[in-house]
């Protein structure tokens, strides 16, 4: 028999490539990396585990990829409610992000994130946030995968007084940190209409000297969409575009304004676009046009963006908004349907960050991170088809246990790497700091 670390017998595994649930079928790791997935009868002939759990109920997949999220932020989550993006940011999150936003901030916020993604089957994230050094001691301490987007603006904040300060400083944590294996880097400016053409020209320089990805919010309101037209003559993709940003490491968030010539330059390039459907509703921003994107060749993930603007960090609900949303926008029910919403916050989101080759999916030879989701419950009764029931019948509640790279980080729901009652605590203190 073969040795290995870990063995997971679960009733049904979506490993994502192929398609489909597979029933009463055994994860094989080993040294964090999945080496087989097999039926369980062949698993048992054939394995020998150091460690074997036995999940009869339970539904196994890849940790899901939140493509876009500001982890630091869900300490400002329920600040400003039910106001529109300009007003949110200009009235009431920036003023306060030049109050309080300190390394002790970021990290205290990032740490509280990432334990409420891990909870809620999240393994990997795309953050983008000032200060990413103090989120990426949080994502490394709680054993969480993080693309870290150094963030760009041309105007002052406590973190940096101009572009060049932004990319000097970025770059340096990403210097300091590029050989933690858990973590991954992109140039993050923050938008078009914050971010002028000459940063956006440096940018290109150093995003191709570099080999990192780029991104960005894009088309997130019309209003954004009118204003680039008056200021540059173009909407802002197209001037993006032209100041030669787009490729196929080029990830534009949100996407909720884009024009059939916007699609077709993201094609064409073989950029990536993530759709945060929660989000967006809640500002008033639109409906991303997913069906289009995805029908034209578009990689399309899923992003929970920050909890200020979402107050949930939450994949399972985004899967099934997204699904549901793609389908009142096009009058047609088949349209995202349950296959595609699963892949679109797996590996979908995983292709966004240039991580595919090592996790997304449950294949062997990629890294070990995999959840596994409780279908005992009454709600999750019948269950004829598992995949069905990921994106519209089963809530985050039901994810028990979590391993990132075939380490466990939580069993039955419980952190394993983190002081969940200290979380608690240090989250209260900045509530009555920022109140």
């Amino acid at each position: 028999m073969e040795t290995c670390d870990l063995r997971i017998d679960a009733g049904w595994i979506v490993p994502i490539e192929p398609p489909g649930a597979l029933p009463n079928h055994s994860l094989i790791v080993d040294a964090g990396q999945i080496v087989a997935v097999a039926p369980s009868v062949a698993a048992e002939t054939r394995f020998a585990a150091l460690e074997h759990v036995r999940l009869p109920r339970h539904v196994l997949m890849p940790g899901l990829v939140n493509a876009h999220t500001h982890a630091a932020m869900s300490l400002f989550r329920g600040i400003a409610d039910d106001a529109p993006l300009q007003v949110w940011l200009e009235q009431h999150i920036w003023p306060r992000e030049a109050r309080f936003v300190t390394p002790d901030f970021v990290h205290d916020g990032a740490r509280l994130a990432a334990a409420e993604m891990l909870r809620g089957g999240i393994t990997c994230c795309n953050d983008m946030y000032f200060f990413p050094d103090a989120s990426a001691r949080a994502f490394l301490e709680l054993g969480m995968r993080a693309m870290l987007g150094l963030p760009i603006l041309d105007f002052p904040t406590p973190y940096a007084p101009d572009a060049d300060g932004y990319l000097t400083r970025g770059l340096a944590i990403r210097d300091a940190l590029k050989h933690e294996g858990s973590l991954a880097f992109s140039l993050a400016p923050h938008a078009p209409y914050t971010v002028g053409d000459d940063t956006w020209k440096k940018i290109v320089v150093f995003a191709r000297q570099l080999d990192l990805p780029v991104q960005t919010h894009l088309s997130e309101t019309a209003q954004e969409v009118a204003a680039s037209r008056t200021q540059h003559g173009a909407p802002p993709l197209r001037r993006l575009h032209d100041l030669g940003v787009t490729g196929p490491q080029f990830i534009a968030v949100h996407g909720v304004h884009l024009a059939p010539e916007d699609m077709g330059i993201l094609s064409a390039n073989g950029c990536h676009v993530v759709h945060c459907p929660v989000s967006n509703m809640k500002l008033g921003s639109g409906i991303a046009p997913v069906a289009a994107l995805i029908g034209s060749g578009v990689n399309v993930a899923l992003g929970t963006d920050g909890a200020a603007s979402n107050n949930r960090i939450d994949l399972f609900g985004e899967m099934r908004l997204a699904a549901l949303l793609a389908k009142v926008a096009t009058g047609d029910p088949s349209v995202l349907p349950a296959q595609q919403a699963v892949h679109a916050a797996t590996l979908s989101g995983a292709r966004a960050l240039g991580l595919d080759g090592r996790i997304g999916s449950l294949v062997a030879g990629k890294e070990a991170d995999v959840i596994a989701v409780d279908f005992s419950s009454l709600e999750a009764l019948p269950c004829y088809d598992p995949v069905s029931h990921l994106v519209y019948a089963i809530g985050r509640e039901a994810v028990t246990d979590v391993w990132v790279a075939g380490v466990r980080r939580v069993a039955d729901r419980m952190l394993q790497t983190a002081d969940e009652a200290a979380i608690a605590a240090s989250a209260h203190l900045w509530q009555e700091r920022l109140k």
